[in-house]
């Protein structure tokens, strides 16, 4: 990175996504192993693990895209 050049919100954005679908992710998936005694619902379609899949993705989608430097 050369002098005076800014890095994009949009990379730190990504980063947020990334770190938080991680997170879900990762919850979702300690869910399936670990069900709760009593589920809500809408259990059987495991939302969190497909948004936090889908956050990651996006998250790293932008991290790349927006990332610093040539």
């Amino acid at each position: 990175m050369s002098a005076g050049e800014s890095i994009s919100i949009w990379f730190f954005i990504g980063i947020s996504l990334f770190g938080n679908g991680l997170l879900i992710l990762g919850a979702g998936l300690y869910q399936l192993v670990h069900p709760p005694a009593e589920p809500v619902v809408l259990f059987s379609l495991h939302a969190n693990v497909w948004w936090g899949a889908v956050l990651s993705a996006v998250g790293s989608t932008y991290c790349y895209r927006f990332r610093p430097g040539p």
